[in-house]
């Protein structure tokens, strides 16, 4: 995965559907992986979550409901935004889908250009700076479409990577992050950084937010990372 990019899983079993949905993703902007059934897409989730998952319902082996299921039962995965496809368009069988845990629900064939604004629309909910929102802590501000952030009236010089660690912290204060999460989520699982290198560029974070007076935002959890507020 690329650093700040958001990752999408599409778990499809036909090979037109899915090369058709990963094209369209990374025109988008996303670190795609593919899977074509269910075991490997399970699979592919234990070795790395993903921001959203693209979920076929009728696959060999291990449904998408049954996925979907399995995903929405454990802590680790349950609030990863799930999109069910099917080609199933009853009501009964939507109200199945959703109340199996699927976020939302798209019948086959679809429009790209709406499966992505629903797409959009959940990762404002999960993700909210991988789309452009305007995130506000305290008197902190990170205006993710113009890559602007201010405490109080004042601009904040970041760079990139202390600007990626800040959004990751406002999408959701309060979390405790560890260095090894900081790690996947700014820089990126394929790149190897140790991991003192997170605690420099907390302290350039620090810094640059504090350099106009305030108190510092940023929480050290001894023993287990660092979290805002």
């Amino acid at each position: 995965m690329s650093a700040g990019q958001p990752s999408v899983l599409i778990v499809e079993d036909e090979p037109s559907q899915r090369e058709v949905l990963a094209y369209n993703f990374e025109a988008e902007g996303f670190s795609v992986r593919t899977a074509a059934d269910g075991e490997e897409g399970l699979l592919l989730i234990s070795e790395e979550a993903p921001d959203l998952i693209m979920l076929d319902w009728m696959m060999p082996g291990v449904s998408g409901i049954e996925i979907c299921r399995r995903l929405k039962a454990r802590s680790e995965t349950r609030n990863i935004p799930v999109i069910m496809l099917s080609a199933r368009s009853e009501d009964v069988d939507k109200v199945r889908g959703l109340e199996t845990g699927a976020d939302d629900y798209v019948v086959k064939p679809y429009s790209i250009a709406e499966l992505m604004a629903r797409v959009r629309n959940q990762l404002r909910r999960s993700r909210p700076a991988t789309v452009g929102e305007k995130l506000s802590f305290e008197d902190i501000t990170l205006d993710a479409e113009t890559h602007k952030v201010y405490r109080g009236e004042t601009a904040i010089k970041l760079g990139p990577t202390e600007y990626r660690l800040l959004s990751t912290f406002m999408e959701k204060p309060g979390r405790v992050w560890s260095r090894e999460q900081l790690l996947d989520r700014v820089w990126g699982r394929d790149i190897y950084v140790d991991t003192r290198t997170v605690d420099v560029h907390i302290g350039r974070l620090r810094k640059a937010l504090m350099k106009s007076g305030g108190e510092d935002p940023l929480r050290t959890v001894r023993g287990a990372g660092y979290a805002l507020g």
